[in-house]
């Protein structure tokens, strides 16, 4: 037996609990701007992906227009640092309703450092930051789209193998269902199947598929 869930704008916020609960897991993007006075902001925002590969875009959106829109939109520039398992707590307390002139960098404890090509600071404690030039904003509901175009991107060697970060080595932190939050767990390795190695492959021009 099913249940059907069907949205209602009287209690949109039911809706998203169930959104958000069934739409799992999804990386975190901490998002660092600096306002146009100069106070540093850092947030995580859950909704978080590539947008284009080229240019490399990545995009997450600002459930409301929070501090980290209307940054952005004032200075065209942001960085998202990644989230690991082991900053679970900071992540979590940058998420804390503070006023627009206290930073959270400061708030938590976390470290500052300078980005190469934006303003604003990338976190030190995290392993990867990618510096962002705002390429466009979308309103889309009672969210705003944020992209951004990926200008410079730093690692840590602590998380690479060869030239890629390693995902046992990453840890990766993700948001799930209600306050649950989740981890990498098992790792499967598993090569894509291609269509000629297909059993029974069918072939011919245009029955080919792409994901």
């Amino acid at each position: 037996m099913r249940r059907d869930v069907v949205p209602d704008p009287a209690s949109s916020r039911d809706f998203y609990a169930f959104l958000t609960s069934v739409v799992v897991p999804r990386p975190i993007a901490w998002i660092s701007s600096t306002s146009a006075d100069g106070m540093d902001n850092l947030a995580p925002h859950s909704f978080f992906t590539i947008a284009s590969v080229n240019p490399p875009i990545v995009q997450f959106t600002s459930v409301g227009r929070k501090d980290s829109v209307r940054n952005i939109e004032a200075t065209g520039e942001f960085v998202v640092a990644f989230t690991p398992e082991r900053l679970f707590e900071e992540v979590n307390a940058t998420g804390t309703g503070f006023a627009p002139d206290v930073s959270e960098f400061d708030m938590v404890g976390l470290t500052r450092e300078p980005s190469a090509t934006v303003r604003p600071p990338r976190v030190l404690e995290s392993p990867v930051a990618l510096e962002c030039r705002l390429h466009s904003t979308q309103e889309m509901g009672d969210c705003t789209l944020v992209f951004g175009e990926v200008l410079h991107a730093v690692v840590s060697e602590d998380v690479l193998d060869g030239d890629h970060p390693a995902i046992d080595a990453l840890e990766p932190l993700s948001r799930l269902g209600r306050n649950e939050w989740g981890t990498a767990g098992e790792i499967r390795d598993i090569t894509r199947i291609r269509l000629e190695e297909w059993p029974g492959h069918y072939g011919g021009p245009g029955t080919g598929t792409s994901v």
